[in-house]
């Protein structure tokens, strides 16, 4: 098994390389590793930008690709996964991430990509100590940050895909201002299980409890009201 540590394996350009192939034995998915990631990049990542494709070789020598991603791509597909280790693995790209962040500013990071990951990789006590202890880090002040931009866009994707889940499973084709009720509906919910007036005010305290709003969305019988009365054929609920 995958080790949380072994996530991490070099660099891709001037990001951080986490191996796509690695994180999918972490995590436990049931899916196969080609089928997941496909699914996965269906997200709206792209090649060449959040992830590069590597030719390698499997144990028994055949041939075969694996992924190198970035760090924000990495903490997207362990958020999607909504799972308990999906949680681990997020945390530890976060811990990851603030970490090298701190060296940079320092000036005691080395200047090449390779010793980059090196330094790292192998860390101090200090850094040893935060992945080993990445659990009790989740203080009542990281609690109360902003999302970062990588899980405030990943909300935004998952918020315009349970709109057109929503639209499909009906089989509705609605205009661009009965579209807007949707949005409209989806979003009040969301800030209001947030306890904000806007979605960019979203504190980390409340990610999974958005996350989980998103996943159980419907729109409230008034929303469907308005968009039917603005001209939508809705469902009709069926009598028992």
């Amino acid at each position: 098994m995958t080790s949380l540590r072994d996530l991490i394996t070099g660099t891709t350009s001037d990001n951080v390389a986490v191996n796509a192939r690695g994180l999918h034995d972490f995590l436990e998915v049931g899916k196969d590793f080609s089928n997941w990631f496909k699914d996965m990049t269906d997200y709206g990542f792209t090649q060449g930008e959040d992830f590069t494709p590597i030719s390698a070789k499997s144990h028994g020598g055949r041939p075969r690709i694996e992924y190198a991603m970035t760090l924000d791509m990495a903490k997207e597909l362990a958020m999607i996964q909504r799972t308990e280790k999906g949680q681990q693995a997020r945390r530890y790209f976060i811990s990851a991430e603030k970490q090298l962040a701190k060296q940079e500013s320092t000036n005691k990071l080395p200047v090449t990509p390779r010793e980059q990951i090196k330094l790292l990789l192998q860390g101090n006590e200090d850094t040893n100590q935060r992945v080993d202890h990445v659990e009790s880090r989740l203080t009542d002040l990281e609690k109360n940050q902003k999302l970062d931009p990588g899980e405030y866009n990943w909300l935004g994707r998952r918020i315009n895909r349970a709109v057109r889940d929503y639209m499909g499973m009906h089989n509705l084709v609605l205009s661009n201002s009965q579209r807007s009720k949707l949005f409209r509906d989806i979003n009040r919910g969301v800030c209001e299980v947030a306890h904000v007036k806007t979605r960019t005010q979203i504190r980390e305290g409340y990610f999974d409890d958005v996350s989980d709003y998103i996943s159980d969305w419907v729109p409230s019988t008034a929303t469907l009201a308005v968009i039917k009365q603005m001209g939508s054929d809705l469902p009709v609920a069926q009598e028992a």
